[in-house]
């Protein structure tokens, strides 16, 4: 491996090189690759990946406790009855007994700094598998998607549509760290992070990318390589589902948005979706769409994430 990344916590994709960025996209190649043809790679025999989980989940507790397994590891799932995390234990003494016990902790949670706090305190890698604030695995996997499909990512355009969450936040790291240009576009009040936003900016720059955050969907559209959406309420913002349709509703992705895209351009979503919403079937089901090919990929990137940091 040319990239010694053992023991070190994900967190945000922001705290990665570039160098480490591109060695987790060559190990998940490598390990896709032996697990198409069916080379053991038991590269974690004998350890134990501690799964916290407080919000419900399909994708990350399916990828990461199947991950672990073909590994050769064990993954040990909490739910969020099972622990005493930050409720009659501290999360910083959570962390410490859990550091006796484990080799490594994933855990896709609320408070981002509950995450941070347990890293602190951990002497073992913690893996953010995603929060209210940043979702670094899925965009990880997003890019090595690009990545496998495109060839490249510097110099491509990623426009994302609709909310400025988590997965614009880490969209915003992630693109910005690998020379993508990014257009975001979000209804008023629901723009991204600023403070996100300007330190994606510093790395664009570097990077001779561009990053811009507008209000029209069209423009942000306009020639892009790749168009991207999430749902317009996700996990505990149910509340705020019918007052965000009529806000959003100028931000669905449909063929007449897509219009304005390279003809060859890739949809993608990091699901669940939810479909007549902020995408319609005849996207998320085009020739276009790389929707399920992504979800695989969280598997095979979470692998190599595991494999170099535990």
């Amino acid at each position: 491996m040319a990239v010694n990344m053992k023991g070190k916590d994900l967190i945000s994709i922001a705290d990665l090189s570039l160098e480490e960025i591109y060695e987790i996209f060559d190990v998940a190649h490598s390990l896709k690759q032996k697990l198409y043809t069916n080379e053991p790679h038991r590269y974690l025999e004998g350890k134990t990946l501690g799964m916290i989980f407080t919000k419900r989940s399909t994708r990350t507790r399916v990828s990461f406790e199947t991950g672990i397994y073909q590994l050769g590891g064990l993954g040990m799932y909490f739910g969020p009855n099972d622990l005493q995390l930050g409720k009659s234990e501290s999360i910083a003494d959570t962390a410490r007994v859990l550091s006796r016990y484990l080799n490594g902790i994933m855990i896709r949670t609320f408070d981002h700094n509950d995450v941070v706090e347990l890293a602190k305190y951990a002497d073992i890698p913690v893996i953010n598998g995603l929060t209210d604030l940043l979702h670094p695995c899925q965009v990880l996997t997003d890019l090595f998607t690009i990545l496998e499909k495109k060839r490249k990512l510097q110099g491509l355009k990623l426009a994302y549509i609709g909310d400025g969450n988590n997965m614009a936040h880490s969209l915003l790291n992630g693109c910005s760290k690998a020379g993508m240009n990014i257009a975001i576009a979000s209804p008023s009040g629901y723009k991204p992070n600023k403070e996100i936003v300007a330190n994606a900016k510093k790395f664009a720059a570097y990077m001779g990318s561009k990053v811009e955050i507008l209000d029209d969907p069209v423009a942000a559209v306009k020639n892009a390589d790749i168009v991207y959406t999430d749902v317009w309420a996700s996990m505990g913002q149910e509340e705020e589902a019918e007052e965000r349709k009529k806000k959003f509703a100028k931000f669905q992705v449909n063929p007449k948005l897509v219009k304005h895209a390279k003809e060859d351009y890739l949809f993608m979503h990091c699901l669940p979706a939810h479909r007549g919403e902020e995408v319609v079937n005849e996207v998320a089901d085009s020739p276009n769409s790389v929707i399920f090919d992504e979800a695989e990929n969280r598997l095979h990137v979470q692998k190599a994430i595991m494999a170099l940091v535990m």
